[in-house]
């Protein structure tokens, strides 16, 4: 229970205090901040909700693991090898069981760079088939991107496309813990994939889920099949506890609030604007005031816009 107590009082805490502007919590350590116990056995070291910089070494996602009683599940590689091999120092210091596999989210950099540090352990590497396809075409441009912030510690990092795949759902049992990977559907880029680990009710959601952070909205983003796999497989899972794939750990209401509410508030009045025959250019200024606190508001807001618009021009 006291774990339980901790995990809410770090998602008070969190709210009140992410900020992109807040400095390094963990100056120490390569990790923006030091892993903390959601619940027994399941850890996460909660990454800066802002965009990556060499002063957060690109710790802007939630790395986190699960301790079973056969080994170790890391859920994301990290953005660097440097970055993965400072969590498996903070992995070593909770406990000695070996790191058995490394589940990536996505396909993006800071769920996958670090996969060059795993394998070069030997450890397995867990990808859905999409997230697979996007690190194989772009990692080589997401590795540049991460070199050129990151500088010398990006040293020793390489693209490392994950070893095993899957399609729509992996269950691995491992020391008496079931753990399901999944892949609910179309949310915020391709392959986004969920841990959900039924006998804790706990979901490792990754970026299905945002609450303290504005959501990035891409350009092959699908807003309306977002809202379909949030809103019923995601939702319909149950979950008591969330670790979102940014942001503190918290739960449902805050997760539906700030994704699929959010979602569902820029499709309507990106909708109403097209009703009046409003043009892409005025798009980018629809009101999203009642957003304006979220993390990284200044950087995504007019970009969402846009994107929704041109989404929903051929809806």
């Amino acid at each position: 229970m006291r774990h339980l107590i901790a995990g809410i009082a770090v998602t008070l805490a969190g709210a009140a205090a992410a900020h992109e502007d807040i400095a390094d919590q963990y100056p120490q350590s390569e990790l923006y901040d030091k892993p903390v116990e959601v619940i027994p056995h399941v850890w996460s070291a909660i990454g800066a909700t802002a965009p990556p910089t060499y002063e957060n070494a690109g710790h802007n996602n939630n790395l986190s693991f699960v301790v079973t009683g056969d080994g170790v599940v890391v859920i994301n590689g990290g953005a660097s090898a440097r970055l993965a091999e400072a969590l498996h120092d903070e992995i070593k210091a909770v406990t000695d069981q070996p790191v058995k596999l490394v589940i990536n989210e996505n396909g993006q950099g800071h769920a996958t760079l670090g996969n060059s540090y795993w394998a070069g352990l030997g450890v397995d590497i867990l990808a859905h088939e999409e997230a697979i396809a996007e690190i194989e075409e772009n990692g080589d441009f997401v590795l540049q991107g991460m070199q050129g912030y990151n500088r010398d510690r990006a040293e020793g990092t390489e693209v490392v496309v994950p070893n095993l795949s899957f399609s729509d759902r992996e269950v691995v049992e491992i020391g008496g813990v079931t753990l399901e990977v999944l892949h609910l559907g179309p949310a915020h880029g391709p392959g986004d994939t969920q841990v959900w680990i039924p006998q804790w009710d706990i979901v490792i959601a990754g970026d299905i889920a945002f609450h303290e952070r504005m959501p990035p909205i891409f350009a092959d983003t699908c807003t309306s099949c977002w809202i379909e796999t949030f809103d019923g497989p995601f939702t319909e899972l149950g979950a008591t506890w969330v670790i979102p794939g940014h942001g503190h750990p918290t739960n449902m209401a805050q997760v539906t609030r700030y994704t699929s509410d959010y979602l569902k508030d820029i499709r309507a009045r990106i909708g109403a604007h097209l009703d009046a025959g409003g043009d892409l250019a005025e798009a980018y200024y629809v009101d999203q005031s009642d957003w304006a606190h979220l993390d990284t508001f200044e950087e995504l807001a007019t970009k969402n816009a846009g994107r929704v618009y041109e989404e929903m021009e051929w809806e």
